[in-house]
């Protein structure tokens, strides 16, 4: 009697043959190779890759909330506002509570001297370079609690997304967060990034800044616990190459996203600001007995180079130039009085450099002019700092819009006219950030507000994100 078979002799021989093929060549095998394509993710037998479908992900976000809520407390302004100043204490506060939820994620945590704070995840391949994430918590005066917040706890909250989703890491993952992003104690913003990012002038500066109470740095870090019996910084630095990636979560600090209903932001360029001082000197006096034909008003010299300001911005012709009198200062401060000194602090940004420094040129022109004109004297015009601006990584960003797309959310390429510590991430490694939206773009008072669900989208984006450049 014959035998039948459902197949045909030739297609069972393929299977054998194949199935054959695939047990004794697994690393050649060729549907594994286009299964790898497919997906984007390698597959390693031993381990456990990214779950098949993201919509499995899962965001603790009443957790996360509560987080965001409980460390908004460690300020030394009443709610709702928060203020968070470098090395008080409660940043020192601030700083041991995030360091505990990296341990309570299972995160090895270290701190450099600075107090710039790492939390890694091993990867199982632990020579390869890492992939990073993070931002700050310190925060201006009468600020919110929002940013920053959101890339440092959001970031962590990645992390445990991941690791519940049974996930893996090729390149090990950190956490990091930067010390002091905002200029308020030192009048150095980004801190702790420009450090990493080996400024040998600002190690050499730290020496000798003190801050409004004439604190030297390195007594304040020392208060807090860093720099301890050391003025060699120069261990912050890290080399170029140090991450393989690194990728930063924020509110959007502007209203684009909010007002067009889109739930991503990735952030293509980060707009560099460039910081000037100026000081005017005049001869001051009474203000009813020097009749006006013989002043020489330091007062009016600043408000006169105040709008050349708003001029020579304008005059840039691109609405990405933007120019900002943030401080001025008359001496003595009395309504019956001269001004016989003004001073004025300059911001001005741009994502295209030598725009921007076109603009601080002639801003330097109009200075000598208006100095000339009014018979008073420039006595300093001092650019404190002229940092270039840095362009997202092109494969960061396909992993970012790939990533939304998964999870099937709006998103739109956008700059960022706000700069943030990933600016200086970009001079060690390929960087990329991802902005959520914020209410009516309020940032740096009390008012500033992400919902929580759109925080659960970027902790969302960011993790998948993360997995991707991981797994690279």
């Amino acid at each position: 009697m014959a035998l039948r078979f459902p197949y045909s002799l030739p297609l069972l021989l393929f299977f054998y043959y194949s199935f054959s093929m695939i047990v004794a060549h697994k690393d050649e095998d060729p549907t594994k190779k286009t299964m790898e394509e497919f997906s984007g993710y390698p597959i390693h037998e031993s381990q456990s890759c990214f779950p098949n479908s993201v919509s499995s992900l899962s965001v603790d976000a009443q957790s996360l909330q509560k987080q965001i809520d409980e460390l908004s407390t460690f300020s030394d302004t009443p709610a709702p506002s928060v203020t968070r100043i470098l090395y008080s204490e409660n940043d020192v506060l601030a700083r041991r509570y995030i360091k505990n939820l990296m341990g309570l994620s299972g995160l090895s945590v270290r701190e450099d001297a600075v107090g710039n704070i790492y939390g890694r995840w091993d990867g199982y391949e632990p020579e390869l370079t890492p992939v990073a994430t993070g931002s700050h918590i310190d925060a201006i005066p009468y600020s919110g609690k929002y940013d920053g917040v959101v890339g440092v706890l959001g970031a962590i909250e990645a992390i445990n997304v991941l690791r519940r989703s049974g996930f893996k890491p090729k390149r090990s993952l950190e956490v990091i967060l930067f010390t002091s992003e905002e200029p308020t104690r030192f009048g150095i913003s980004c801190l702790g990034s420009r450090l990493l990012a080996g400024s040998e002038a600002l190690e050499k500066a730290l020496k000798t800044t003190v801050d409004g109470q004439n604190i030297s740095f390195f007594d304040a870090a020392r208060s807090a616990g860093y720099a301890n019996d050391q003025e060699d910084l120069s261990g912050v630095f890290l080399k170029e190459g140090s991450y393989s990636a690194f990728v930063e979560l924020h509110i959007e600090q502007g209203p684009i996203l909010e007002e067009e209903g889109i739930s991503i932001g990735i952030v293509t360029a980060i707009a560099a600001p460039a910081s000037i001082k100026v000081d005017f000197e005049g001869n001051g006096g009474h203000a009813g007995a020097v009749l006006m034909p013989n002043r020489n008003d330091a007062g009016l010299a600043a408000a006169e180079l105040a709008l050349a300001v708003e001029k020579h911005v304008l005059e840039s012709g691109s609405i990405d130039t933007v120019g900002t009198v943030g401080i001025l200062e008359l001496h003595p401060g009395a309504i019956n009085s001269i001004p016989s000194k003004s001073h004025l602090e300059i911001d001005t940004r741009d994502i295209d450099e030598k725009r921007r420094n076109t603009v601080i040129e002639r801003i330097h022109q109009s200075a000598i002019i208006i100095s000339k004109n009014r018979g008073v004297g420039l006595s300093e015009f001092k650019i404190i700092n002229q940092d270039p601006p840095a362009l997202s990584d092109k494969s960061i960003i396909q992993a970012m819009e790939a990533a939304s797309r998964e999870l099937d959310l709006s998103h739109k390429l956008m700059i960022s006219r706000a700069y943030h510590d990933s600016l200086f991430m970009a001079r060690i490694s390929p960087m990329g950030m991802i902005f959520i939206p914020c209410y009516k773009g309020y940032s740096h008072k009390p008012e500033e507000h992400a919902s929580i669900e759109n925080i659960a989208n970027g902790v969302k984006v960011l993790a998948v994100t993360l997995a991707k450049l991981s797994l690279n």
